[in-house]
């Protein structure tokens, strides 16, 4: 075979399994959301729901947050960026056995079944992030980013994160029920360890060594320095984010090659 032919097939697949995907994310959105009310408008006012009302709890009881940068910013920046990676594992979890009778199609495999959930939720979330950030610049509550590339750079690699954590769990899950029993409380205990709530910089020196050790925080560090700039003195290790995003990456991929040979449609 040569080398033009090999690409017009690789091209061809990547055209089939683009529209496998495109068909699983339309089919998510319509059994999640279906046609009634606003239907899959949900999929971003719901995040923006959620991170709206911290915002206005954290304003209200006038937390403290270790910074000297605005309750509603700070809010919006943490709180977002948990619904982006939190939100994935718990959609790819247990995700296979709802989708057993589309494994007939043998252009259907699980990964599919993972993107298509992956990319709606990362979708969601970007768009509640940056529907909120319009949002209150207009109003006056929020100044535009310092650097839009950092803040896009930072969400990327969160986001990258989230998928892998997810497609690790969601093929887990398929081995067995306790990777779902022990993701809830675990995701719960994550959140005030994922730097949403405070600012390394605001902790004890001592602290922030073994802090950055948390993939997450890197990662919304990086998302505040690009919002805020000299605003906040940010830390974070980007080397060491992305080896993590790697690593779960080739641990997932290989955890969804193994149970895809294992898969009996129904």
């Amino acid at each position: 075979m040569t080398t033009s032919s090999r690409l017009s097939a690789l091209r061809q697949s990547a055209a089939i399994q683009g529209r496998v995907i495109y068909a699983l994310l339309m089919r998510e959105i319509l059994t999640r959301y279906g046609r009634h009310n606003i239907g899959f408008l949900w999929l971003f006012v719901e995040p923006m729901l959620f991170t709206t009302g911290v915002t206005i709890l954290w304003t209200l009881s006038k937390s403290a947050h270790g910074s000297s940068l605005p309750i509603v910013a700070f809010a919006l920046t943490g709180y977002s960026s948990v619904l982006l990676w939190r939100n994935m594992p718990a959609r790819c979890i247990g995700a296979i056995e709802p989708n057993l009778a589309l494994m007939y199609h043998r252009n259907v495999k699980a990964i599919d079944i993972f993107l298509a959930r992956l990319l709606l939720e990362a979708g969601g979330a970007t768009i509640s992030f940056v529907t909120l950030s319009v949002f209150y610049i207009y109003i006056g509550w929020l100044e535009p980013p310092e650097d839009i590339l950092t803040v896009v750079g930072g969400w990327l690699l969160l986001a990258w994160f989230g998928a892998s954590l997810a497609m690790l769990l969601g093929a887990l899950s398929e081995k067995s029920e306790l990777v779902e029993r022990f993701w809830h409380p675990g995701s719960y205990i994550m959140f005030p360890l994922s730097g949403a709530a405070f600012t390394v910089d605001a902790l004890p020196s001592a602290a922030q060594k073994f802090m950055l050790y948390v993939p997450m925080v890197n990662g919304v560090e990086l998302v505040r320095e690009g919002y805020f700039g000299d605003q906040v003195k940010a830390h974070y290790d980007v080397t060491y984010l992305l080896c993590w995003c790697i690593g779960l990456t080739l641990l997932a991929l290989a955890q969804v090659a193994m149970i895809d040979r294992g898969i009996t449609p129904e």
